[in-house]
């Protein structure tokens, strides 16, 4: 169970990585030339690069308290923090009628409950 949670957490840690990055450094204008982005054009730069920042974040807090072993909890803390963060990006892009990405959402919020239940219940970071 430890190494699928793991797996599970280095696959999340690079989604939020790959979409904060590309959020934070990427201009806003280019984001929403492509598909996915569109979004990009109905908020503001500074909300963008926000949500970019907390991508990356994210990544951070998925892998690195639990590697250095440093405040492990906050593994799962992030993994919820993400589930929230997709049930806005599926509202968004419900919104938008593009059911493809409220699928991908839905698997990435799936994703993220998994590792949060599987590090708060059945294979916690205890000394």
């Amino acid at each position: 169970m430890d190494l699928t949670l793991w797996i599970a957490a280095g696959l999340l840690a690079a989604v939020a990585l790959t979409g904060g990055i590309s959020k934070t450094f990427v201009p806003r204008e280019k984001l929403a030339a492509v598909p996915g982005g569109q979004w990009t054009e109905d908020a503001g730069p500074a909300f963008v690069k926000t949500l970019g920042i907390l991508e990356i974040m994210a990544a951070a807090g998925l892998i690195l308290p639990a590697a250095l072993d440093i405040a492990p909890i906050l593994v799962p803390v992030t993994a919820l923090c993400w589930v929230l963060l997709m049930v806005g990006a599926m509202i968004t892009h419900g919104r938008r009628g593009e059911a493809g990405f409220v699928v991908l959402n839905t698997v990435y919020l799936a994703l993220a409950a998994f590792i949060a239940w599987g590090r708060l219940v059945p294979a916690p970071f205890t000394g």
